[in-house]
């Protein structure tokens, strides 16, 4: 699963922590409003343009960077508050971890 292939990217980083785990998009919308986070990695199962989930997160936290890598890891976005996307063209492990550490810089 590929959350499991990032969750084991970011352990590997010592500047970076993960706060959660959480499949239901719901349930994320309470963990967001639990913690204290910068960035949320979110791998849609199937994604017909922006995942809903978005709008709703930005809406409310709109601070935060999300990071859409799709499920079978040849596509990834940046999404950030004022409806703005960025494609990440080489969703590779460095490319990721870079983006992460970019965005949250911003």
């Amino acid at each position: 699963m590929i959350s499991d292939v990032i969750s084991n990217i970011i352990d590997r980083q010592p500047d970076m922590t993960i706060v959660g785990d959480v499949i239901d998009p719901i349930k994320l919308l309470f963990a967001i409003r639990e913690t204290s986070v910068d960035v949320v990695i979110v791998t849609p199962l199937k994604v017909n343009g922006e995942p809903k989930i978005c709008k709703h997160l930005l809406a409310e936290h709109p601070y935060l960077k999300i990071i859409v890598l799709m499920a079978e890891g040849e596509a990834a976005f940046l999404y950030e508050s004022g409806a703005q996307k960025r494609q990440i063209y080489d969703p590779s492990e460095d490319s990721i971890v870079s983006t992460i550490r970019e965005s949250v810089k911003e």
